[in-house]
């Protein structure tokens, strides 16, 4: 039995195994927004196979009130509705933990644990009584448990099905449906079992200032408020929904208010190769475009990357990163493509890259991005992954400011072209690197060709070594220069502590909470998260300034490590790699351990401290 003397309202772990395609998912965004409409901080987490339906998916919901909201392997309720994951979920459930079946088929007496309390409703009978047809009876057994973890974790049940009556206004049959399925779920937990646990909600102020929101549809609307336009892609997963929400943005901000034409373009290309053609094909002749993809689609853009490197023209590319290599698990996390972002293309290319941490990130990054690509004129990149860009996160309200200007940077208007004797394309003018450019039509002195084979200052053809270089090495110089337009890295000093760590993306929030726990262990670490590529000078300094820094990122091979002993000339000895790949977002755990676990290798702290 559970231990029912520890108070744990506010800080518990949740999860929900049921089906793929069995529209669980309306359920548990209902359980998390209500959690959320509590004024408690929460995350949800979507684990869900790459297959249309038929194979096991799960959701996972932390609430914490301290705002620890990373992924967490320790759940203290789980609900199990998949007979065929019982085992596996029910060995997930930590000690003194709570697991909700469905009654109406006996559970295996081998699967029961002396250590956790069972609570058996029958769903699937209390539905087949109730409602007819075999899709409703499937979809009302969803709604049934959402009533019943309100009943035991005392959830505002009146605030529930006032949810319902927004979500279906329009349709009354459905509110009457999914209200008694609530009711069936609640009322049978409130008769049959104690009612609420000690794991429970209370009402909290700490959410009126947030919104919920994945970090693809962030990015979506940050590329409106940007002043994007031209959007092509490819469907992949994790990357199709930051162009779903996009159209459906545009939809609403991108009509002509008059004639009600669309004022964009969206275009489903053949391919990834067509699809990043299309937009440098859109941003050459000034429009701000961009495509989404991940680790696979990024693969195959490569060439047409190096002709915007060496070309030089803007592109905005969003990289959803998922396992790989190859197919790899596509419906699972990673951090796998920092060495194709920053390298991508054959030759010596070099891309400006930025890392948010969050959706709330992912929108502002989204428009710098936009800036930086036409400043910089060259392809940026917005790197994020399945976690970021897929799942919930409770996120500050986003901020719109009407003054925004675009930075279109160097672009010369007619009247500039009138007055100037000659133009050349490639020439450095104003001695940054960055020449001018001009757009298509805008004036006959603006004309230029647009090379991707070798050329010179004045944009001539070119197999000359000296003309060559100096071309290439303007470009080089240019992109170094952007380590001071990119995001400059969020640090907190720990005073006087020998140990320093640096992370990137979506570790921030299992770094940060790790990095308690450790404190409390007396262990100061110092803390740093890069935000954008070329690297800020301060990050080389960071890691000298350290004895051992650990370098925390999702990824076999410590890319992250490898670029910063490459990029920054800090000495690889000063590093260690704390890794996860496993698919699953970063826990703390996983920092903690792999912290602790070095550092006793290196004699640092006593055995078995932590």
């Amino acid at each position: 039995m559970a231990n029912d003397d520890i108070d744990r309202a506010n800080d518990f772990a949740l999860k929900i195994g049921t089906v793929n395609g069995t529209g669980s998912t309306s359920a548990n965004a209902m359980l998390m927004q209500v959690i959320f409409r509590m004024g408690v901080p929460v995350s949800g987490k979507n684990l869900f196979p790459s297959n249309i339906q038929g194979l096991p998916t799960w959701y996972e919901i932390r609430v914490n009130k301290h705002g620890h909201l990373a992924r967490t392997p320790d759940f203290d309720v789980m609900v199990a509705m998949n007979a065929e994951t019982y085992a596996r979920d029910i060995e997930e459930v930590v000690s003194g933990g709570y697991v909700i079946y469905d009654s109406t088929h006996p559970l295996d007496e081998e699967l029961m644990r002396d250590d956790v309390t069972f609570f058996g409703v029958p769903f699937a009978k209390m539905c087949l009584e109730r409602f007819k047809g075999a899709r409703v009876r499937i979809l009302m057994k969803n709604i049934a448990y959402v009533g019943t973890l309100a009943a035991l974790l005392d959830m505002d049940v009146d605030l529930i099905r006032e949810m319902l009556a927004e979500k279906f206004a329009s349709k009354p049959k459905l509110i009457d449906s999914n209200m008694q399925a609530i009711s069936l779920g609640y009322d049978y937990a409130r008769e049959n079992f104690e009612c609420p646990l000690p794991v429970r909600m209370e009402p909290m102020d700490a959410t009126s200032d947030s919104v919920i929101l994945t970090g693809n549809t962030a990015a979506a609307l940050g590329c409106v408020y940007a002043g994007a336009t031209v959007g092509a892609w490819y469907p992949i997963t994790p990357a199709t929904s930051i162009m779903d929400a996009f159209k459906e943005f545009c939809g609403r901000f991108r009509k002509d208010p008059e004639t009600g034409k669309n004022l964009y373009c969206i275009v489903q290309a053949e391919d990834e190769l067509a699809a990043i053609g299309i937009v440098i094909g859109a941003s050459w002749c000034g429009a701000r475009a961009f495509t989404n993809t991940s680790g696979p689609g990024l693969s195959l853009m490569n060439e047409f990357l190096g002709l915007a490197y060496y070309a030089e023209v803007p592109a905005v590319v969003f990289d959803v990163q998922r396992a790989g290599p190859s197919t790899g698990m596509p419906t699972r996390t990673q951090q796998g493509d920092l060495f194709t972002v920053v390298y991508a293309s054959h030759g010596d290319t070099k891309h400006i890259a930025l890392f948010p941490a969050d959706p709330e990130e992912c929108f502002y990054f989204a428009v710098s991005a936009f800036d930086i690509a036409e400043r910089f004129q060259t392809p940026v990149f917005v790197v994020s992954d399945l976690d970021i860009g897929m799942n919930d996160w409770m996120v500050p309200r986003l901020e719109w400011d009407e003054d925004y200007t675009p930075d279109r940077g160097k672009v010369l208007t007619a009247k500039d072209l009138e007055a100037m004797e000659v133009f050349h394309r490639y020439e450095d003018v104003d001695g940054d690197g960055i020449p001018y450019r001009t757009l298509p039509g805008v004036h006959a002195k603006g004309a230029y060709f647009t090379r991707g084979s070798g050329h010179d200052r004045y944009g001539r053809y070119t197999e000359d070594t000296e003309a060559y270089k100096d071309v290439v090495d303007r470009i080089a110089r240019k992109i170094e220069s952007a380590a001071a337009a990119v995001p400059e890295p969020e640090v907190r000093m720990a005073i006087d502590a020998p140990f320093g760590l640096v992370t990137i993306g979506a570790c921030r929030g299992a770094v940060l909470e790790a990095l308690e726990q450790l404190e409390a262990d007396d262990i100061e670490i110092s803390y740093m998260r890069v935000r954008g590529f070329p690297f800020h000078p301060s990050v080389g300094q960071f890691i000298n300034d350290h004895e051992i820094t650990f370098v925390v990122e999702q990824n076999r091979d410590g890319q992250l490590l490898k670029l910063l002993t490459v990029e920054t000339g800090a000495s690889k000895d000063k590093m260690t790699s704390v890794k996860y790949y496993g698919g699953f977002s970063l826990s703390a755990h996983h920092v903690v351990q792999g912290v602790t676990e070095a550092l006793e290798r290196a004699g640092r702290v006593p055995a078995g401290k932590v």
